[in-house]
């Protein structure tokens, strides 16, 4: 039952195959086995999952339909979840009940999915290893001695290890796509502005976008769906229409203009990740698409600026975690500074105070022109790189990440070592682009993604491509032994 996806799922409950109570305490005791030694969930919402699922069970009986009724998902503990712990993995919010439930969550709630838990994440969503969780280190179910990439780790985990047949995600640098690339599974970044960011706790606000983590690109379609939309309460939602993301799944992709940018492929890039990615290209021309070298020629900027924009914002965001107005309070103050100096520094990992401290430096009196400015200017010239190449092709295909998954602790003394590894991904997010990370193979048993980008509101069209090599590869349905 495990290795059924999302889409199947659906199916099979349509199908009155299996109730939704059935599936749901089938996946909780798997939970409860196997998640010990992988750490993907911070926590098990069985009560709830169950009253849930007895519910979807209750309204299909009275001839409810949706596809996603009864079906089980996960939340990165991100999102707000109305009574449930909302920790964002860190200290600062470990006793932290959300008094309501985030836009995502409330519309999967709405089509009738059953949420099992929240998933492990690097704290407040800064890290790209899973290493920073206050929960502890999320293992990667292919080898449990290296990392998953983070931040929504656990999330990817839980899907990659069959405990769940999808999860929800953020990605403000990659964070949907290199751990679904160092996992094995499918992950999709919408548009800035496509799916509400209200609720989803704000690490860098022009950065954040929610999206689906699963195995397939189908069972991707199907949970973005449900998830995307204008919402009133976030400002930075767009009121551009959603279409049929399922619908177009099966188009053929003859003719369509795939863009290879060489910068991607240069100095830093693992031989055998190339390898793959070639042997991908080789699979889209077999579908018939055509295939152009182009430019993104501001590409090598983007690491500076955004780790310059990124923590800038993020000092702003976190600075309401105070100790008197959020979040954890230290034990005894001496005084008012005191309190707001200890608690910070007590419920904050090395991580988040690192970055809250390269952003305020970067804003403050005197170096705003020299910093965030200068990096707002660099971002408009990726932007400008991408509008560019959009005129020439339909899509453009890369690595997403430049090497396969490291040991647990390899990188966690060089914070410049694990900024790299975003080097392919942060340049959507600056950009506000929809991306997408599928399986292209593995290296040396070590799962590799291929990462597709497209013109804004296309996400569609990734899903359909997505969907089209999914048709003619199994990479997709490779399991971790032992799960």
């Amino acid at each position: 039952m495990h290795q059924l996806t999302l889409s199947d799922i659906s199916k099979a409950l349509i199908a009155k195959e299996f109730s939704s109570v059935e599936i749901t305490s089938y996946l909780l005791e798997r939970i409860k086995q196997l998640d010990p030694q992988l750490n993907s969930f911070i926590t098990v919402t069985e009560q709830l999952a169950l009253e849930q699922a007895k519910a979807a069970d209750e309204r299909r009986a009275q001839g409810k339909y949706h596809e996603l009724l009864g079906v089980p998902i996960a939340h990165k503990d991100l999102f707000c979840t109305q009574g449930i712990r909302t920790s964002c993995g860190s200290k600062m919010l470990d006793n932290f009940l959300a008094p309501y439930n985030a836009t995502v969550v409330q519309k999967l709630i709405n089509s009738g999915c059953v949420t099992l838990g929240k998933t492990n994440l690097d704290e407040f969503a800064m890290g790209s290893s899973n290493e920073s969780s206050y929960y502890g280190a999320v293992k990667n179910p292919w080898d449990t001695t290296r990392v998953p990439g983070g931040s929504s780790g656990g999330s990817a985990v839980a899907v990659a290890a069959r405990l769940v047949p999808a999860t929800t995600g953020t990605d403000t640098g990659g964070s949907i796509r290199q751990p679904a690339a160092l996992t094995g599974v499918t992950g999709i970044k919408p548009t800035y502005g496509r799916v509400s960011r209200w609720g989803m706790i704000a690490y860098a606000s022009s950065l954040d976008q929610g999206g689906p983590i699963a195995r397939t690109a189908e069972d991707c379609a199907l949970l973005l769906q449900a998830m995307a939309g204008f919402d009133p309460k976030d400002s930075t939602c767009m009121s551009e229409a959603v279409p049929d993301y399922y619908a177009d799944l099966d188009k053929k992709i003859t003719g369509l203009k795939v863009g290879l940018p060489k910068e991607f492929f240069g100095a830093g890039l693992d031989p055998r990740i190339a390898s793959l990615v070639d042997t991908a290209v080789k699979e889209l021309e077999k579908l018939g698409a055509v295939i152009k070298e182009i430019s993104l020629a501001n590409m090598e900027q983007a690491i500076p600026a955004y780790y310059v924009i990124a923590p800038a914002e993020a000092s702003s965001n976190l600075s309401r975690f105070d100790g008197a107005r959020f979040g954890y309070r230290c034990e005894n103050p001496k005084d008012l500074q005191d309190m707001y100096t200890r608690s910070r520094t007590e419920g904050f990992g090395a991580e988040v105070r690192r970055r809250i401290m390269v952003g305020t430096y970067a804003l403050s009196a005197g170096y705003y022109d020299a910093y965030y400015l200068q990096a707002q200017k660099i971002r408009r010239l990726i932007k400008n790189d991408f509008m560019q190449a959009f005129n020439e092709v339909d899509v453009i295909f890369s690595p997403t990440t430049p090497n396969p998954a490291w040991k647990i602790g390899d990188k966690a003394g060089d914070p410049v070592a694990q900024y790299l590894e975003d080097v392919y991904t942060i340049t959507a997010n600056l950009a506000g682009l929809p991306a997408l990370s599928m399986p292209i193979g593995f290296a040396d048993g070590l799962p590799v993604g291929g990462q597709l980008l497209a013109p804004y509101f296309e996400e569609g069209r990734l899903l359909n491509i997505a969907h089209q090599y999914q048709q003619v590869t199994d990479w997709h349905r490779q399991v971790p032994t032992g799960f």
